[in-house]
């Protein structure tokens, strides 16, 4: 049986390196999703993972797109799953139509409302309250290897650090193996919200989420989706050069490699590269580190 993530992070003796894609809306973005595909694969990153939306609204193409990566590519497959507005029956589902085709590791997460994150949630009629019940959902499915969120600069919704790691032990307590941080700048708050888990006894290893910003309206956005002003440095730098959107790409990607290489100096057990389905950036990146 080919290991798990968790069994990686525990016997690798080196930082893993995955990549995440989003299920594509048309047929342009799947063409250019499968295009970032076949130029990613041959880098052997550890695995990859398909995203859910915030409220289970692309279900099937998720689903579709993690089976065709489990089926018909090398890559270990991941597939998302959220809580929100979704009954226990279309969780099971959904988890069932995972494990039919093949792929045994799931991302458990709670999910936001179709607000966004900082709209007060609210549990489906026929669903569950928050991702620690969706672990234990899933861990009661079948033998799937779980892992969780990590929310370095907080959960947008909560702004309680310390609850948040009450929350990271408790999904460890129902059975995630292993945690990814979402959206995050500073390599600081990483380190803290290790320190700030262990304290309490969680011992799940957090792999960083990294994504670079390759163009200049996406500052706000990423603020937005990380719960966290950008950094003033690297604002600065992307500023200073906004007329030029390919300078932009440049030193948003070399802004992403510096932030990838200090997280792994802080001793991140992984990175998990969030593609937005484009190659170059990603790959540019990976190209700096392997040679580091």
């Amino acid at each position: 049986m080919a290991a798990t993530i968790a069994g990686l992070l525990a016997t690798a003796g080196r930082p893993l390196f995955s990549f995440e894609f989003f299920p594509p809306k048309d047929d342009a973005g799947t063409e250019q999703l499968w295009r970032t595909v076949k130029l990613l694969e041959p880098l052997a990153p550890d695995f990859v993972s398909v995203t859910y939306g915030a409220n289970g609204s692309s279900r099937d193409r998720t689903i579709a797109v993690t089976h065709r990566l489990a089926t018909q590519t090398s890559l270990r497959t991941m597939g998302h799953l959220t809580a929100a507005s979704q009954s226990v029956a279309e969780l099971e589902a959904t988890i069932d139509a995972y494990g039919e085709a093949g792929v045994r590791h799931i991302l458990a997460i709670r999910g936001d409302m179709p607000g966004g994150p900082t709209v007060p949630w609210q549990a489906h009629p026929e669903g569950l309250p928050n991702a620690t019940k969706l672990v234990e959902l899933i861990k009661s499915r079948g033998d799937y290897c779980v892992g969780v969120a990590a929310f370095p600069d907080g959960h947008p919704s909560r702004n309680d650090l310390a609850l948040d790691a009450r929350l990271l032990l408790d999904k460890e307590h129902a059975g995630a193996s292993f945690a990814v941080t979402q959206l995050f700048f500073r390599v600081p708050a990483y380190v803290e919200l290790v320190d700030r888990v262990r304290s309490i006894g969680c011992t799940l290893p957090i792999i960083a989420g990294v994504q670079p910003i390759t163009q200049y309206s996406q500052i706000e956005r990423f603020a937005t989706l990380s719960g966290a002003p950008i950094p003033d440095d690297v604002r600065r730098r992307l500023e200073a050069v906004s007329d030029n959107p390919g300078e932009v790409r440049e030193v948003g990607t070399q802004i992403a490699s510096e932030f990838a290489e200090d997280l792994l100096a802080a001793g991140a057990p992984g990175l998990h590269f969030f593609t937005l389905n484009r190659s170059v950036a990603t790959r540019a990146i990976w190209a700096g580190l392997r040679h580091r």
